[in-house]
């Protein structure tokens, strides 16, 4: 299954991506949960009710017109995520943002797959991405792709994780790479440089339909791992191109850590971290690394970012400037003398 949010004049509703349409999942049945969330905290039974409604739409036993995809206004699949939590899981990534660096590969790379916990009241889904001045200073995309948890757990081991969850979607972990710097100089975050914006969309799609793309982990790493082709366009120019197979850690080995002595909930988030060639902070880098003259790249107002990863479909947004001059950065106090 496709599972949307759809915005309509009656608020958002939880709906259904069949063959080119949205489906109203409450239209079809008022017994059907109304919200993604609902539906993944009714369990396994409300997700059977839904996959029974999409095979009654299929074979026609519905009074429901649907919308054509390309005329709905879709929100991020989950509006209100219990949490959102971002990987680190591509070593190419990793390797070479350190090499740009001029830093040797931190060998604790291999050796454990760590998160960061990032704003989940900040999710936002397809359509415009509305920035601060600051958030201009060197702004970033992130391609990465994202799991949302179905089931509760605690103390999961990665054998058992892929199991929770529900489905998967592109994200863009968006980055404000000057205060993402300047605040991580202090051992603390990313925080600000983050909480700003965390795309995903367009849809989430369940794990049964990626049966086809089913690959082995790499060497020494346990869980499903998928060949999915990853590309990202800026104003109709690719500029990203990676696979989802080329993940180190899983998924389930990252949600095995998530859950270590904690619960991890239906409806949380989790993303991969960046693929490698998945920012212009890597692209910059390595620009410049080969190229003294190289020109770096950074999003500007009115861009058009476009994410594509095979079977989860194409995330686009257009990128927009508050009008304000309110500024964090020029609030820096200056420091006292020694």
């Amino acid at each position: 299954m496709k599972l949307v949010t759809l915005k309509t004049a009656n608020g958002n509703r939880l709906g259904i991506y069949i063959n080119g349409k949205v489906y109203d999942s409450h239209l079809h049945s008022n017994l059907l949960p109304n919200d993604m969330l609902t539906l993944l905290q009714q369990g396994e039974l409300a997700m059977d009710d839904m996959r029974q409604a999409e095979l009654e739409i299929i074979e026609g036993k519905t009074n429901q017109e649907g919308i054509a995809y390309s005329d709905s206004i879709l929100m991020a699949p989950i509006t209100n995520p219990t949490s959102c939590r971002d990987g680190y899981a591509f070593r190419q990534h990793v390797a070479a943002a350190r090499r740009n660096r001029n830093v040797p590969m931190i060998p604790e790379f291999d050796e454990y797959p760590i998160f960061y916990f990032t704003n989940h009241n900040a999710i936002q889904g397809p359509g415009e991405i509305w920035c601060m001045p600051d958030h201009f200073q060197k702004l970033d995309f992130e391609l990465e792709v994202a799991v949302i948890l179905g089931k509760k757990g605690r103390n999961i081991k990665a054998e058992k994780a892929d199991e929770y969850i529900a489905g998967y979607t592109i994200m863009n972990d968006m980055s404000a790479r000057t205060l993402q710097m300047e605040e991580m100089l202090l051992n603390l975050g990313p925080a600000k440089g983050k909480d700003f914006s965390t795309v995903i969309g367009p849809y989430m799609i369940t794990p049964d339909e990626l049966k086809p793309y089913l690959t082995l982990a790499k060497k020494n790493h346990t869980g499903n791992n998928y060949q999915l082709d990853m590309k990202c366009w800026v104003n109709g120019i690719e500029v990203s191109s990676g696979s989802v197979s080329d993940m180190d850690w899983t998924f389930a080995e990252i949600i095995e850590r998530c859950a270590y002595g904690v619960d991890v909930l239906p409806g949380d988030v989790i993303g991969s971290g960046t693929v490698g060639t998945g920012c212009f902070l890597e692209l910059n880098g390595t620009g410049l690394l080969n190229d003294k003259s190289f020109q770096p790249q950074w999003l500007k107002a009115n861009d058009v970012v476009e994410m594509e990863i095979t079977g989860l479909g194409k995330l686009t947004n257009t990128i927009k400037a508050v009008d304000t001059d309110f500024s964090i950065l020029s609030l820096k106090k200056t420091p006292l003398p020694a």
